[in-house]
C-alpha cells in the first residue's frame, strides 16, 4: 500500500465530530477514573507479618518521596500530550492528537487500576513497614503473631500497597506510550540505519526505569515490584497504541488507523509524501 498523504482534518474542522463518535470512550475512561479512586480509598490486604518477617522490613521511613506521586502524572501525561501538541501544530491532523491523548489517557489509567487492584489483594509490606507500623521502635503483636501497628492509620495503610510499584507502571505505561509514539513519527524502523532515532525513542524509556530505580532508593518498593510494575506498565502501553496506530514499521506507521482510513476512503494516495525523515 503506498503511503498516504497527511493534513486537512484540524480541531476546528472535524474536532467535534471525533469527540462524538468516541463519546463511549470518554465515558469509560471517567468510569474507570472512579474505579481507581475507589480502590484507593478501600482498605488493602494486611497480610501476616511476625517478628521475624519484620527483620526484612527496617529500612529507613522517608515520608518525602526522590519523585513525589503528584509529580508522576506531568512526565506519564503532560509531557507526552505536550508532544502530541506539537505535532498537531505542525502537521494539523485531529485524527492523530485525539487518538494520542486518549490512547496515553487509557494507557495511564488501565495501568493504574490493574496496579491499584493488585496493591489491595496483595497486602504486601513495604521495605520500611517497621518504622510504619511502629514509629517509636516499640514492638508489638497480637495473640497469632500478627503485628499490632500504633503508627499513623494512614501511613500504616501504605505499608501493606507494597506490590507493585504504582509510580513505576505509571510512568513506563505513560512514557512507553510516548515512546511507541516517536518511534513512528520518527520512522525509526525505516531501514536506513540511523542510531540516532533510537536514542530518541529509548530516551523516555531511561526515565521511567530511573523513577522505579528512585522507588528502591528511596525504600518504598522491593525490586520485585519495580520490575513488575514496569512490565504492566509497558504491555498496557503496547497495546493502547496498538489500539489506535499501526506498527511504526509500516509505511504508513506514522499516521493513526482513523487517518489512514479517512484518507483512503477520500482517495487520497500518494508515495511522494513529506513526511520523510532523513
Amino acid at each position: 500500500m503506498p503511503e498516504i498523504e497527511f493534513g486537512g482534518h484540524t480541531v476546528r474542522s472535524h474536532g467535534a465530530k471525533v469527540a462524538k463518535k468516541h463519546r463511549c470512550d470518554w465515558l469509560i475512561f471517567f468510569v474507570l477514573v472512579a474505579m481507581d479512586g475507589f480502590l484507593n480509598y478501600i482498605q488493602p490486604f494486611n497480610r501476616y507479618t511476625n517478628a521475624k518477617m519484620l527483620e526484612d522490613l527496617k529500612f529507613p521511613f522517608k515520608e518525602h518521596d526522590t519523585i513525589p506521586m503528584w509529580a508522576v502524572p506531568i512526565f506519564a501525561v503532560v509531557l507526552p500530550c505536550t508532544v502530541f501538541l506539537i505535532y498537531y501544530h505542525y502537521r494539523r491532523d485531529v485524527y492523530d492528537l485525539h487518538h494520542a491523548i486518549l490512547g496515553v489517557f487509557y494507557s495511564v489509567l488501565v495501568a493504574a487500576v490493574i496496579t491499584d487492584s493488585i496493591k489491595d489483594a496483595v497486602g504486601r509490606p513495604r521495605p520500611n513497614f517497621y518504622y510504619r507500623c511502629f514509629p517509636d521502635g516499640v514492638e508489638a503483636f497480637q495473640a497469632n503473631g500478627d503485628v499490632k501497628c500504633h503508627g499513623d492509620p494512614n501511613i500504616v495503610k501504605e505499608g501493606y500497597k507494597s506490590f507493585p510499584s504504582g509510580h513505576t507502571s505509571w510512568s513506563f505505561a505513560g512514557l512507553a506510550f510516548l515512546s511507541w509514539y516517536l518511534c513512528g513519527k520518527v520512522k525509526a524502523f525505516d531501514r536506513r540505519g540511523h542510531a540516532a532515532k533510537l536514542c530518541i525513542v529509548l530516551l523516555p524509556l531511561l526515565f521511567a526505569a530511573l523513577v522505579g530505580i528512585s522507588r528502591v532508593d528511596d525504600y518504598w518498593h522491593h525490586w520485585t515490584d519495580v520490575f513488575t510494575g514496569s512490565i504492566i506498565g509497558t504491555v498496557v502501553a503496547s497495546l493502547c497504541y496498538l489500539l489506535f496506530f499501526p506498527f511504526p514499521h509500516d509505511i504508513n506507521g506514522w499516521a493513526p488507523h482513523a487517518s489512514i482510513k479517512m484518507r483512503e476512503k477520500n482517495g487520497f494516495h500518494s508515495s511522494s509524501v513529506a513526511m520523510d525523515t532523513v
